[in-house]
């Protein structure tokens, strides 16, 4: 059977998804998918490795990064939105063994990476409630996560975007207080005014700290920190008019990026030296030590602690609550393809694939291992399971997209069909496979020029590629699927 043929059977079976996400919620869905806890927390971590520097330029050169994925991924979510589109893409412009592979990876990344965020809620509460069972508040949030995602999909679009307001208005605040600590309108800043300032970027190894090493070292966390940019393909299956609304969304990256992150990072280099010891840890349990929580009490803002903590926990159920939205929508579209069991595609009468957000929250309810093990273990652990899984999914895209490209070009495809068309083809995407590739390999590179390697830890870290592999080359082997010629590429659009 065809993917078009099990498609339909699968919506006659169990319906549709509804087409309910504004364009505000797409908007707010890019803008929340690229602020987390990567930014509030681990930001100081970059800055005291690499200098403040090194940090900015590996935000820099990983931005540019995103931003070509996300171009492409935007000419492809327009032209064809639909739910899965990863495994879609993939299937349809690589192999359906690439596709089938890259649906199952994300689906496991992001269910994982709930439970992750349910962890990460319980180090947070601490903070206010110590003598509390953390279980407890990972079961409240991950009802609460399950509550909003069965409502509808509008009802997880309205969610997120209240989340992304609030990380968005804490950005906005902490840089406009910043730029008044720089230029000695707001006390904080170096007593010598903006010169003071820019002498944090000449202490000691500064601005570029710890060489090449560093650099690259620095690159892999900034690029954890942007992961969840990718949403905006998941919700074009459920958004009004995916045409309009997904390429207005995608033009805003480049501008949000460059915002939140570059000019976050330049003031917190610029205002706090990195050898300031509190930057080395990146710690969730310790607020205390977010450079935005420095920055603020520097001001003077006495309660900066309690109100980072509640900015970081907002951002937590904000990244749990797109995990359990994307891994929901990716396993539905798995169903509907008949690559995965045909009850996950079914669909009830407010467009919610409930059996497959059960399924979600069952690997979510992976949190409750801390009732077994210290939450800092249980959360170290279940990030390395997912860490190598985002950029999976991105080194697809890119492939994809290139693809894509390369069919139309093979026939003859009218490009002035596309709702929008990604510039700087072919070297987008080629650029970001490339440099996501390095970042992808060079996780742990440091542990393989020790004198005794860490295999464990390099199993931990780099696991996700080989079962990748294994899962493709498994599904080749089971059904004979091949790489899709140009020729033979459907490239039909679907509105």
């Amino acid at each position: 059977m065809s993917d078009s043929q099990t498609s339909k059977a699968a919506e006659q079976d169990s319906g549709h998804l509804h087409r309910s996400l504004k364009a505000r919620h797409m908007s707010m869905i890019a803008i929340g998918g690229s602020i987390g806890t990567g930014l509030f927390v681990a930001s100081g971590a970059t800055i005291s490795q690499a200098g403040p520097g090194g940090a900015l330029l590996a935000y820099v050169i990983v931005g540019l990064m995103v931003y070509f994925l996300m171009t492409s991924l935007g000419e492809m979510a327009a032209h064809m939105p639909v739910s899965g589109s990863f495994a879609t893409y993939g299937a349809r412009y690589v192999d359906e063994g690439f596709g089938f592979a890259l649906g199952w990876n994300y689906w496991y990344n992001w269910a994982v990476t709930i439970a992750v965020d349910l962890v990460a809620a319980q180090l947070v509460m601490a903070y206010w409630f110590p003598g509390i069972d953390g279980v407890l508040w990972s079961a409240l949030f991950l009802a609460l996560m399950f509550g909003l995602n069965i409502l509808s999909a509008r009802g997880f679009g309205e969610s997120e975007f209240w989340f992304a307001a609030i990380k968005v208005t804490t950005v906005l605040v902490f840089i406009a207080i910043g730029v008044l600590m720089i230029f000695g309108i707001l006390k904080g800043g170096a007593p010598e005014g903006i010169w003071g300032n820019i002498a944090n970027f000449s202490i000691g190894d500064a601005p570029f700290a710890g060489g090449f090493a560093a650099l690259i070292g620095v690159a892999m966390v900034v690029g954890f920190s942007f992961q969840g940019t990718e949403l905006i393909g998941i919700a074009a299956g459920e958004s009004e008019d995916p045409a309009k609304n997904v390429p207005k969304a995608v033009r805003k990256v480049f501008w949000r990026i460059l915002l939140f992150y570059v000019f976050a990072i330049l003031i917190i280099g610029l205002l706090i030296p990195y050898t300031d010891p509190k930057l080395l840890k990146n710690d969730l349990g310790d607020i205390a030590v977010s450079p935005f929580t420095l920055v603020f009490e520097r001001a003077g803002l006495l309660s900066a602690a309690a109100i980072m903590n509640a900015v970081v926990l907002t951002s937590v159920l904000s990244a749990g609550n797109s995990g359990m939205y994307a891994s929901t929508r990716m396993l539905y579209a798995l169903a509907s393809q008949g690559m995965a069991p045909r009850i996950f595609a079914r669909v009830n009468g407010r467009g919610v694939p409930v059996l497959a957000l059960l399924a979600t929250t069952a690997i979510a309810a992976l949190c409750f291992l801390t009732n077994i093990f210290s939450p800092k273990v249980v959360y170290i652990w279940l990030l390395n399971l997912s860490g190598m899984c985002g950029f999976v999914a991105w080194l697809g895209i890119a492939v994809s997209h290139y693809r894509f490209r390369k069919g139309c070009e093979a026939q003859n495809y009218d490009m002035s069909q596309l709702p929008y068309k990604a510039a700087a083809f072919p070297f987008g995407p080629v650029f970001a496979f490339v440099l996501c590739l390095i970042i992808t390999l060079g996780q742990n590179y440091e542990n393989f020029l020790s004198d005794k390697i860490d295999w464990v830890g390099a199993i931990a870290t780099y696991i996700g590629l080989p079962l990748f592999l294994l899962i493709w080359f498994s599904y080749k082997l089971a059904t004979g699927s091949k790489i899709v010629k140009y020729t033979e590429m459907d490239l039909r659009g679907s509105r």
